[in-house]
């Protein structure tokens, strides 16, 4: 019987054999690139010296962790961190949703096409670009919107200064760069919907708005639920590069997230084992958090990844 199966196992894979081919270069590369540098992980748990390497470095157990815990740093970086995150999901979570709704009720072929591609666009742009234009739009001095207040006899403020601005303006930006293209998976969910559903509701007399309560949402929420578990896997992964371009010392009190406090930890202050040990204390929360939302989204709603 063993034999039987491993030669069944053996045909399948030689049948599959060019699958598996096209598959090796990808798994060499997240080998190489994302299992084979975990090892470094250890240098959180010593007093890592480059001169020493990390095998020879002393250990110190917990005193990496303890130092971030106790710093003055830990509550503003966990602060703004999830401050954002949540934003963001509250946010920008539901607001794909609808968009994806409203362009499955367009009926004009030509101008469905225009609102998508228009909608898609902005996700094409680099995050450098994109924050060379939120500057130059939020400028106080000469920016775009500085300049249509001017003609009103409004003067604009310098947002980007204050701390208490700096998450509505990471988020929103974000929303307007990003809602067309994570609408594109909700459309796809709302386009493999069986026809004859809407058909039976239209002679029950249902308006567009009963369809879209009692149909669109009760079956686009099984896709929505698997993007929120992955979208909360990442809640303390705050987008390090758009963080540190808009961030300035006047807005620091709101902006210093993790990531960008690991960046400066790390990279200019040459603190190899305590940001190595913030970033794996991010990591573990991250994981937690999957976790617990998958748990919470098996129980509620029989939708999980595992």
């Amino acid at each position: 019987m063993t034999r039987r199966k491993a030669s069944k196992t053996l045909k399948e894979f030689k049948k599959s054999g060019p699958l598996y081919a096209l598959l090796l270069p990808s798994i060499i590369l997240l080998i190489c690139f994302t299992y084979l540098p975990m090892y470094g992980l250890i240098i959180a748990f010593k007093d890592y010296l480059p001169a020493l390497g990390i095998w020879e470095s002393p250990w110190v157990g917990l005193k990496h962790f303890i130092q971030y815990f106790n710093s003055y740093q830990f509550d503003l970086t966990i602060k703004n961190t999830l401050s954002i995150s949540l934003y963001s999901i509250l946010v920008g979570f539901p607001l794909p949703i609808a968009l994806a709704i409203l362009c499955n009720q367009m009926r004009i072929g030509m101008f469905k096409k225009v609102f998508q591609v228009t909608t898609y666009l902005p996700h094409f742009i680099s995050t450098m670009v994109m924050c060379g234009m939120i500057l130059i739009f939020l400028s106080p001095s000469n920016g775009l919107i500085a300049n249509v207040l001017g003609l009103i006899g409004i003067e604009m403020p310098n947002v980007l200064s204050k701390s208490s601005f700096f998450s509505s303006i990471y988020v929103w930006s974000d929303i307007w760069q990003h809602i067309g293209w994570d609408s594109i998976i909700y459309l796809a969910a709302l386009s493999a919907i069986n026809p004859t559903f809407y058909e039976a509701a239209t002679m029950d007399g249902a308006s567009k708005m009963q369809k879209i309560l009692h149909i669109d949402l009760p079956l686009l929420l099984p896709t929505a639920m698997i993007l929120l578990i992955l979208r909360a896997g990442s809640m303390l992964s705050v987008g390090f590069e758009k963080v540190l371009l808009l961030q300035n010392p006047l807005n620091l009190a709101g902006s210093e997230v993790i990531s960008t406090y690991v960046y400066k930890i790390g990279m200019q202050n040459f603190q190899y084992s305590l940001s190595t040990a913030i970033g794996l204390f991010n990591t573990v929360v991250n994981i937690v958090i999957l976790l617990l939302v998958n748990w919470i989204s098996k129980k509620l709603t029989k939708t999980s990844l595992l």
